[in-house]
């Protein structure tokens, strides 16, 4: 059987930045970025969402699907099943935890995974209250993708932990999202990846969008297509709870 490869699952859904080097002047495009995906009010109020479509690993040759369950502030959950093998990454709260695709056996994740899925579970907190996740913006002038122009923002998390933020002037959503993240062989390295947002519909009042693209030393890895999403299942802390 072909080696399933571990991916830290990069989701830039219902995130934000802010634009400016001055502090009132970021508080002013941050707001316009979270009026972008639906307004505060909006987004405050979604407890929990469930996301779930495609999923093709390019690299790999294979294909399946996604789901991704997420439940404010803290616990996220993503499954993921490629040919006939369900695939779980998980974070309650307190413990990152992941299905081990070799063996089968469901154990804790290695410290830079786990960092990487408590980061990944603020969501659209680190938008909406930055400060309380130790969270800063630096604006890094603009830069032209395919002759667009596009405004470049440096997001720092607490623990050191920095992503690049393209974002599109019209519109104040993200387009693109540069980081380090886990390599797709499932060796364990860090590489440079990117991620390109697509297809932002209206789901239910929010702004998402529908198809992200991963890339990994320039080379296409991943895509995802997003078919439905839900909002405020009353999903169960359990859910995100480590099984063995």
């Amino acid at each position: 059987m072909k080696k399933i490869l571990i991916f830290s699952v990069a989701l830039i859904l219902l995130s934000g930045a802010a634009v400016n080097a001055g502090a009132q002047d970021v508080k002013v495009i941050l707001n316009k970025m979270i009026d972008a995906q639906g307004g505060r009010k909006a987004l405050e109020a979604v407890a929990d969402v469930t996301i779930s479509g495609s999923l093709d690993l390019i690299q790999m040759g294979m294909s399946g699907n996604i789901t991704l369950y997420q439940k404010y502030p803290d616990k996220i959950r993503i499954d993921i099943e490629v040919m006939g093998i369900m695939i779980t990454q998980a974070y309650d709260g307190e413990k990152a935890w992941m299905t081990n695709p070799q063996s089968g056996a469901v154990e804790e994740m290695p410290d830079l995974m786990a960092k990487n899925m408590k980061r990944q579970a603020f969501g659209a907190r680190a938008a909406l209250d930055p400060e309380k996740y130790g969270i800063s913006y630096a604006y890094k002038g603009k830069e032209k993708i395919n002759d667009k122009e596009y405004l470049v923002l440096e997001q720092s998390f607490k623990d050191g932990f920095k992503t690049t933020d393209y974002i599109d002037p019209a519109t104040y959503l993200i387009y693109k999202t540069k980081a380090k993240s886990m390599d797709a062989t499932g060796t364990g390295g860090e590489v440079d990846t990117e991620s390109i947002s697509e297809d932002y519909r209206n789901e239910g009042g929010l702004i998402i969008a529908h198809k992200i693209s991963t890339f990994q030393s320039g080379a296409a890895a991943m895509a995802m297509t997003f078919v439905k999403i839900s909002t405020n299942s009353k999903l169960e802390d359990a859910l995100f709870k480590i099984s063995k």
